[in-house]
C-alpha cells in the first residue's frame, strides 16, 4: 500500500484502492431507505446542554494528554503542551444553509471564544460535517496554523485565514508543531467535494500526530482498507486511536467503516486504546444514534479491548484506562 503521495486522473484525487463512492447510482436506492426508515436516527430526547468548564485548561494533564469531544469530529486535543483542534464544526447545521440540512443534536458543548489558546486547527477534507465556513472565519481572527489536505487551503484563504498560516499536505508529508510534535498526512478511503460539480477535486486525510511522549491517530472519515495495517506498520504503534463509528450503511461500505470495521482498523492500526468518533451529533444515516456505540462495545466486551468514551464537552485524560462515560444512556427512548 503506497502511504507517501496521492494519485490524480485529470483534476480528479483517487482513493488508494477502488472505491464505491455511493454516487448518483445510489440515490434512489438511498432515497428509498430513508422512506421507509424506522429506526431513532435523530433522538426523540433532547440531548444535554453539555459545557465545558474552561478553567480546566488553564492546569495541563498530567498524562500529557486530554481530550475534550466537542461532537462528531470536533476535539480539542492536549497532547505533551500542545493544543490542537480537529475538524471544527460549530454551527447548527452541516450544511451549506442554516435552515436546512442536518442538524447537531446538542449545541457545541464551549463557545469558540472560550478556547484556550491553540497551536494547530487540523482539517481532514472539505466536507460541510468536517468544515464549517462560519467556524473556520471566527478562527481565522486568532492567527492559528492550519494544516489541511492538498486543495483545501483554497476555501481557507477565502474564508480569512492568512496564506502564510495554511499548510497543504499530500499523504505522507510530515510537517512540525513547534518543536517536539510532528504531524503527519496518511491516506484514506473516502471522496471530497462541497457541491454537486466538484467532487474528489480537494483530497483528504488522516493524520498522526507525535508528541515527545504520545503517539495519537485521528482517522477522520474512511471506509475499511488493508491501508491500516501499513499505516501501523509504519507509523504506530498509538497511545489512542480516534475512529468513526457512525454514518455507515450498506449502500455507503466504502467510504465510512461503522464500528465493526473500526474496531479491525484500531487492531491492525496497533492501537492501545480507542476512542470512536463521527457519532451521536448529527443524522447522516439510517442506523439509530445511539446503535454505533452500542455495537462498539459489545465489540470490545468480547475481545478486551481499551476504549475511551468521554462525555461531550468534558475535558478528559487519557491514561491508558478503560473510560466508558455511558453518557448518552440516559437519553434513549
Amino acid at each position: 500500500m503506497q502511504l507517501k503521495g496521492s494519485r490524480k486522473v485529470g483534476n480528479k484525487f483517487q482513493n488508494p484502492i477502488p472505491t464505491d463512492e455511493a454516487g448518483f447510482n445510489k440515490l434512489l436506492p438511498i432515497m428509498w431507505e430513508y422512506i421507509v426508515n424506522k429506526a431513532e436516527n435523530t433522538p426523540r430526547k433532547t440531548l444535554g446542554p453539555f459545557t465545558t468548564d474552561a478553567s480546566v485548561y488553564h492546569t495541563p494533564p498530567a498524562s500529557g494528554l486530554r481530550v475534550t469531544w466537542m461532537g462528531h469530529s470536533s476535539q480539542l486535543i492536549e497532547i505533551d503542551g500542545k493544543r490542537i483542534l480537529t475538524d471544527p464544526v460549530w454551527s447548527s447545521r452541516a450544511s451549506f444553509v442554516q435552515w436546512a440540512g442536518p442538524k447537531r443534536f446538542f449545541p457545541a458543548p464551549l463557545p469558540l471564544n472560550s478556547l484556550p489558546k491553540l497551536d494547530a486547527v487540523l482539517i481532514s477534507h472539505d466536507h460541510y460535517d468536517h468544515f464549517d465556513e462560519a467556524t473556520i472565519r471566527t478562527l481565522a481572527k486568532l492567527n492559528i496554523p492550519f494544516y489541511t489536505s492538498l486543495g483545501v487551503g483554497r476555501y481557507l484563504r477565502q474564508w480569512g485565514v492568512a496564506d502564510h498560516l495554511i499548510t497543504e499536505m499530500d499523504w505522507g508529508d510530515t510537517a512540525q508543531i513547534g518543536n517536539d510534535c510532528t504531524l503527519t498526512t496518511a491516506p484514506t478511503r473516502h471522496f471530497s467535494g462541497r457541491g454537486i460539480v466538484n467532487r474528489n477535486e480537494t483530497l483528504w486525510s488522516a493524520f498522526v500526530i507525535k508528541g515527545h511522549t504520545h503517539n495519537i491517530f485521528f482517522g477522520a472519515d474512511s471506509g475499511w482498507f488493508n491501508g491500516f495495517a501499513d499505516i501501523g506498520e509504519a507509523y504506530g504503534p498509538f497511545d489512542l486511536t480516534m475512529l468513526e463509528i457512525g454514518a455507515y450503511g450498506k449502500n455507503w461500505p466504502d467510504i465510512h467503516m461503522g464500528p465493526l470495521s473500526a474496531f479491525n482498523a484500531h487492531k491492525a492500526l496497533k492501537g492501545k486504546q480507542m476512542m470512536p468518533i463521527h457519532w451521536g451529533t448529527f443524522n447522516l444515516a439510517l442506523h439509530a444514534w445511539y446503535e454505533p456505540i452500542e455495537i462498539l462495545l459489545e465489540l470490545a466486551a468480547k475481545e478486551s479491548i481499551t476504549l475511551f468514551v468521554p462525555e461531550p464537552g468534558r475535558p478528559t485524560e487519557v491514561t491508558g484506562a478503560d473510560f466508558n462515560s455511558e453518557w448518552w444512556i440516559k437519553y434513549k427512548s
